[in-house]
């Protein structure tokens, strides 16, 4: 698939009013120190075209491209200290620069290149895009001296966390498969969730303790009709640390039955019956519920009317959230989740900071699509908006706009409040790529921007 920038513009100007402030640290302290690699990493060999560096290249060159909003590599290794040459490539639509702590400055206009030279002391050198808004945004990376790895060129691009380093050997990131799942069959249903305490990366370089259903965050997608009869065979395995629980909000149950805290190494069954319709919301219920939530125990029960929904082209399922970041390798940050004005490091969709941007969703021009739409919060607000396109359809909480309504009506977003949900429903008019956002732009550069590529994703094709 041909990677697509064009798309940026819309987060450079929602972004652009946030305020520059360079970074003036000579490198980044790792929570895990990088692992010895047998030669440095994102570092050419070659001699940059053009006319030769005033500086010299004798200790080799750096090859940094920037494209709308971030840097690739953002995580650059060189053998040694000394001076370099640079070769600065701008793969964006908009001008972008390198500049180092060192004041060293090195731009470009979208799609051209340029080169400089740049001197790396022993402590290394950290380095910014200087265009208003665009450090807030993400374009800021490192120059370390030694063995090392750089990140991995994910297109990305970092996002703006406080006061955790990125780790540059975290494990990639799994891509949550974003189709929604087909309706179960027949009338009674037995699933086993089974409760983990385990390693996932949220974010590119950022890998936290979490605590899943079955292995994944958010937990498994179940898709029932009104009248259906769930049995859910909760299993809480010996290794874990921590008593779960779980809360079906499409159930009616006491709190104190099927809703109690189980230890590890125990179970119980969760029966209950799906009465009423919609997109609801199930997890952990277990004190500090607060916790369990941020640290991804959650998920997604679809309802369908007795009587079904109406075919479409493609069904997808959408499920943001907030994490507030604990240390490498460690759970999500209490202390800062349980703050009274909320401020997370990421806003997720589907558990991964950015993934739909890096691996957009393929729909075919014109088609009709339908998104079921869960906010799991835990305590931030959601406008779910798609760039380009008007919602025919909605059904939020049981509220329902329909398509060929009279006065033909339409929605821009949806708003949903932490546990809410919706049915939404759409179609592009034209080839190209559909940005997914909150419209809550402060959040978008921290992860809640993903893309819906329709046909080639090119509108001059």
């Amino acid at each position: 698939m041909t990677r697509l920038v064009g798309f940026a513009a819309l987060v450079a100007f929602t972004l652009g009013a946030t305020a520059c402030t360079s970074s003036a640290s000579a490198g980044p302290a790792w929570t895990y120190p990088p692992a010895a690699a047998s030669s440095p990493v994102a570092v050419a060999s070659v001699t940059p075209s053009g006319e030769p560096s005033p500086h010299g290249s004798a200790n080799g060159t750096i090859q940094i491209e920037a494209f709308d909003l971030g840097f690739t590599p953002a995580q650059v290794t060189v053998e040694k200290a000394g001076t370099y040459a640079v070769t600065f490539t701008n793969s964006g639509t908009v001008l972008h620069d390198v500049t180092f702590a060192d004041g060293t400055k090195i731009e470009a206009q979208g799609g051209q290149s340029a080169e400089g030279a740049v001197t790396i002391p022993e402590g290394g050198l950290t380095f910014i895009c200087s265009v208003p808004g665009h450090e807030a945004s993400g374009m800021k990376g490192a120059v370390t001296v030694g063995a090392g790895t750089a990140g991995s060129d994910d297109h990305g691009g970092p996002v703006p966390v406080g006061d955790v380093a990125a780790d540059p050997n975290a494990p990639a990131y799994e891509l949550h498969d974003a189709k929604a799942p087909a309706l179960m069959s027949g009338d009674t249903h037995d699933i086993d969730l089974v409760i983990t305490e385990q390693q996932m990366t949220v974010a590119p370089g950022f890998a936290q303790k979490v605590w899943t259903f079955n292995g994944t965050v958010p937990g498994p997608v179940i898709r029932v009709k009104v009248g259906d009869t769930i049995r859910v065979h909760l299993k809480n395995p010996a290794e874990n640390q921590l008593p779960h629980s779980i809360d079906f909000h499409a159930s009616q149950v006491a709190w104190n039955d099927e809703m109690r805290s189980i230890n590890p190494g125990e179970g119980l069954v969760y029966e209950w019956r799906a009465d009423y319709a919609g997109v609801w919301m199930y997890h952990c219920g277990t004190a500090p519920a607060l916790h369990h939530i941020a640290n991804g125990m959650y998920g997604m029960v679809i309802v369908e009317p007795r009587e079904g929904l109406p075919s479409v082209a493609k069904e997808f399922a959408i499920v943001q959230s907030e994490w507030y970041l604990g240390a490498q390798g460690k759970e999500a940050d209490l202390e800062k989740a349980m703050a009274a004005a909320p401020a997370p490091d990421l806003i997720l969709f589907n558990g991964v900071a950015n993934q739909y941007k890096d691996h957009p969703l393929e729909v075919a021009t014109g088609e009709q699509i339908r998104v079921f739409v869960l906010n799991a919060g835990p305590s931030i607000d959601s406008s779910f908006h798609v760039v380009g396109t008007i919602f025919d359809t909605v059904i939020k909480e049981g509220v329902t706009l329909t398509r060929g309504n009279a006065g033909n009506w339409g929605a821009q977003a949806v708003d949903l409040a932490p546990a809410q949900g919706a049915i939404i429903e759409f179609s592009t008019a034209e080839d190209g790529l559909y940005p997914m956002v909150t419209h809550a732009f402060n959040f978008v550069g921290r992860g809640a921007l993903g893309l819906f590529q329709a046909g080639d994703g090119d509108p001059a094709n």
